[in-house]
């Protein structure tokens, strides 16, 4: 079986998570949050859907990671981003984090909104 070892080029891919944090290149973040190729940082979580809008004509699809169980996302934040031509996608974070990092090598245009576990 031949491997190949995946490059992201510039972009941010999800290193590693734990309890609480996220590893985004060479950042820990700490608590919820948004990550997309170019940037990461805190996120408010549900509530917040002002920063996920903010990726309107960025992204396709926002991964949502709802810690350690999936869950349902709640109908008004779907349906705002779906408005705008985000797709949402909830899942567990590991889920999240690890579709994340193959969408970003496949050049996707994706984000993950990730809560911790």
């Amino acid at each position: 079986m031949r491997l190949t070892e995946i490059t992201y080029g510039a972009a941010l891919a999800i290193e590693g998570y734990g309890p609480g944090f996220f590893r985004v290149g060479t950042h820990v973040l700490r608590g919820a949050s948004l990550v997309t190729p170019w940037d990461a940082g805190a996120w408010g979580g549900l509530q917040d859907m002002a920063s996920p809008l903010a990726l309107v004509g960025k992204i396709d699809v926002l991964l949502v990671g709802l810690g350690a169980e999936i869950s349902v996302v709640p109908k008004a934040f779907r349906e705002a981003l779906e408005a705008q031509g985000i797709g949402v996608e909830p899942m567990n974070t590991p889920a999240a984090c690890r579709t994340y990092n193959v969408l970003l090598g496949e050049g996707r245009r994706i984000a993950a909104a990730l809560l911790p576990v």
